[in-house]
């Protein structure tokens, strides 16, 4: 078979024909087959199953054997068809099956970009605490928290300090050794993956760092602190150093007595603290916080104080007229607190109610005025401080009686003065002109004691009982009215006045003109 040549083909099948001839690889190009007359072409079509699986480099085929024909390679993997019978028809062709349409791939969503903003907030001998900020990008599942991650200096395993994701942008690593340098870095974690870590360029160094100690006193307990016997006292005190100072209190150089005061102390602050007060529990409480051989130190003035005492010695100095004089001496508890003043009272014996009649006398003696007549009285006094006025008062042993007294009028024996005078003309009579048939008037005063006698003359007659003319005089001044004045009343008018000790006159001229 090896060196017979292949016959060709009596009855090739048609489709065979067809088909375009598909170049064979180079190593052995396939024969060229003859190509058979249509006439005598079968009807039979080539086997879909071969066509279908035609490769697209076809293998070589070896030349047919002159007895039978040789079956065509196929693909590796699939079977050989056996070439159909010389005249029997070949089978239709099928067409070929359709692919299965290809789903549309969803969008892979995102990581979380990186945490911003990663610094150190605070170191201790033994751990430091980390602060940073939440990543621009986070993904629409949004953030499942954050990964602390840290690596010692020289070391390169990164391990993770807490173990579920936390979403709170401030983590402090415990449990570390005084001296080491640590590397921290920060992933942000969410469903969709894990961002680029956050890194701080240099490692942390784990120690302490000092701080020298200082007591942060309160304003209001730089000045003295007071408070009522019997209330609750308690102070806090802030401060700060590093390592924790040690504190310690005292007074007047001793220490506490730890069955009245308590005392708690934290890293950052001491609490002072009385259940109730006692005035014992006055005075100035020393506190000292101290680091190794560095120190500070605060003074505490507490004043416990009370109600005072009442007055001492209260009596009736003198009653006069409706006045009462009062005198006292201080209490002689003061309630440990500067008395600010006394209250005075009185009562009236037909009424039997006290009223105040002075307020904070800053005095230790007082008069009390507008009593009335007939009355008999009782005073106390109370002693105020800044809790208050005394529970009780003092009250004076006697009583003052306001008596009605017999009074003379007497009047006042004033020096005669001698009040006699001439006449003195204070305003002279002035020039006039009037018009005919109107009536004008004449005006001067005078004064004089005893009053004097007023007289008009005309022309240097006098008038008299003349219903044309009316003189008038009050309070020294004179007044001369002449009705309708024709021109026989024009003329030089003079008044005149006299009294026992002389005479005074004026005059002036009267124009009547004639009708305009």
């Amino acid at each position: 078979m090896t060196g017979k040549s292949a016959p060709p083909a009596k009855k090739p099948a048609p489709a065979a024909a067809k088909k375009k001839t598909v170049p064979a690889p180079k190593e052995a190009p396939a024969p060229k087959e003859e190509l058979a007359p249509k006439e005598e072409a079968g009807p039979a079509p080539a086997p879909a199953a071969e066509e279908a699986q035609a490769p697209e480099h076809p293998p070589e085929q070896p030349p047919a054997p002159t007895d039978e024909p040789a079956p065509a390679p196929t693909e590796a993997g699939a079977e050989a068809t056996p070439a159909p019978a010389e005249g029997s028809p070949a089978p239709p062709d099928e067409p070929p099956a359709p692919a299965p349409e290809a789903k549309p791939e969803k969008p892979k969503e995102e990581p979380p970009s990186c945490p911003l903003s990663l610094a150190v907030e605070e170191v201790s001998e033994n751990s430091f605490t980390l602060t940073w900020k939440a990543p621009e990008q986070t993904g629409r599942a949004g953030l499942d928290g954050y990964v602390v991650e840290i690596c010692k200096d020289g070391s390169s395993d990164w391990k993770a300090v807490n173990q579920e994701p936390f979403l709170s942008t401030r983590y402090t690593v415990p449990n570390l050794s005084s001296g080491d340098k640590i590397h921290v870095r920060v992933t942000a974690v969410s469903a969709s993956g894990s961002s680029v870590p956050a890194t701080l360029e240099q490692p942390v160094l784990i120690r302490e760092i000092l701080q020298l100690p200082k007591i942060r006193m309160p304003r209001h307990l730089r000045e003295t602190f007071m408070k009522r016997v019997g209330d609750a006292v308690n102070i806090m005190i802030p401060f700060q150093g590093k390592p924790q100072p040690e504190v310690s209190w005292t007074k007047g150089g001793q220490p506490l007595d730890t069955s009245r005061i308590n005392i708690r102390n934290t890293a950052q602050d001491t609490i002072f603290y009385i259940r109730q007060a006692q005035r014992g529990d006055s005075g100035k409480y020393e506190l000292t916080v101290r680091i190794n051989g560095a120190e500070d130190k605060a003074t505490l003035d507490i004043q416990v104080v009370e109600t005072p005492g009442p007055p001492q010695n209260l009596k009736l100095v003198d009653v006069w007229g409706f006045n009462v004089a009062l005198e006292w001496t201080p209490p002689a508890d003061n309630g440990n607190s500067e008395i600010k003043g006394y209250r005075v009272q009185k009562s009236d014996k037909k009424s039997g109610k006290w009223f105040t009649v002075l307020e904070r006398c800053t005095r230790t003696s007082c008069t009390i005025s507008d009593l009335i007549i007939g009355n008999t009285y009782s005073f106390r006094v109370f002693s105020e401080n800044i809790c208050g006025l005394s529970d009780s008062a003092a009250v004076a042993s006697g009583v003052a009686h306001i008596e009605k007294t017999k009074t003379t009028y007497q009047p006042e024996k004033i020096p005669q003065r001698d009040m006699m005078e001439p006449p003195k003309f204070t305003q002279p009579l002035t020039d006039r002109a009037t018009t005919r048939g109107y009536s004008t008037h004449l005006f001067c005063s005078v004064r004089g004691f005893p009053q004097p006698k007023i007289i008009w003359l005309k022309n240097q007659m006098e008038i008299r009982e003349d219903p044309k003319y009316i003189a008038l005089i009050e309070q020294g001044v004179c007044s001369l009215e002449i009705r309708k004045p024709g021109p026989f009343d024009g003329g030089v008018y003079t008044c005149k006045a006299v009294n026992p000790l002389g005479e005074a006159s004026v005059d002036c001229r009267l124009d009547v003109k004639g009708e305009i």
